[in-house]
């Protein structure tokens, strides 16, 4: 049986997080005592109410004063929350993009790229944060050695799913590339084969030279 990673599989557990009051210098100083470049924002229920990244405190250092005197000043009212007074309610990006641990590696990666977001927030069934899935734990699956892919697509796929004959096929795989050699019975079988293969966790691309085996009996001879 195919076992597909999850999000929950990939995930960061215990992740860092701030809450609404927490005041800019304590971000910045969050974020790199734990080496991130985002922490999301939770209420006093542990919900995800926001995301603060470094791009949105960098916003806010942008709208202070050029203290060289260089820079044209900004309009008053974007100067007012100083970073004395800034806290991550006024500095979070809402609303958090959030997953459930169930997802798959394609739906989370469809989620980041159509929300134009590196980093979704895990959440449980009641809403609570429960970790952190970036954009680089999406990319793993790409790191699994040839063999184990190869094993997981003869054993799994071939084998156990559609009940071929080892010896029927041959299946190679390098750097994630999948290539297919042999013979089938049915024509049909071609493109399922090469669609379950494409499922399996950290295959890049199947190629095919898979043809359909000759049938005997339909060549014999009919009666004239």
């Amino acid at each position: 049986m195919l076992q597909h990673r999850t999000v929950g599989d990939l995930m960061t557990h215990g992740v860092v997080r701030v809450r609404r009051d927490t005041p800019f210098k304590q971000i910045v100083r969050t974020l790199a005592d734990h080496d991130v470049t985002a922490v999301p924002v939770v209420d006093d229920l542990g919900h995800p109410v926001g995301v603060v990244s470094e791009a949105d405190l960098l916003r806010t250092v942008a709208g202070h004063p050029d203290p060289a005197g260089l820079l044209p000043q900004l309009p008053p009212d974007e100067l007012e929350a100083g970073l004395e007074r800034a806290t991550a309610r006024e500095l979070m990006t809402v609303p958090p993009v959030c997953a459930l641990p169930e997802w798959s590696v394609v739906e989370a990666a469809r989620t980041m790229d159509e929300a134009k977001v590196k980093r979704l927030c895990v959440i449980d069934e009641t809403g609570v944060l429960t970790g952190v899935v970036s954009r680089g734990d999406l990319l793993r699956i790409f790191l699994r050695r040839d063999e184990a892919i190869r094993e997981e697509i003869t054993r799994d796929v071939l084998v156990g799913t559609l009940g071929l004959a080892p010896a029927d096929l041959t299946v190679s795989v390098t750097d994630g590339r999948v290539a297919l050699a042999g013979t089938v019975e049915d024509e049909s079988l071609v493109p399922v084969i090469e669609r379950l293969c494409l499922g399996v966790d950290g295959v890049v691309s199947v190629t095919s030279d898979v043809t359909v085996r000759a049938d005997t009996p339909s060549d014999a001879p009919g009666p004239r």
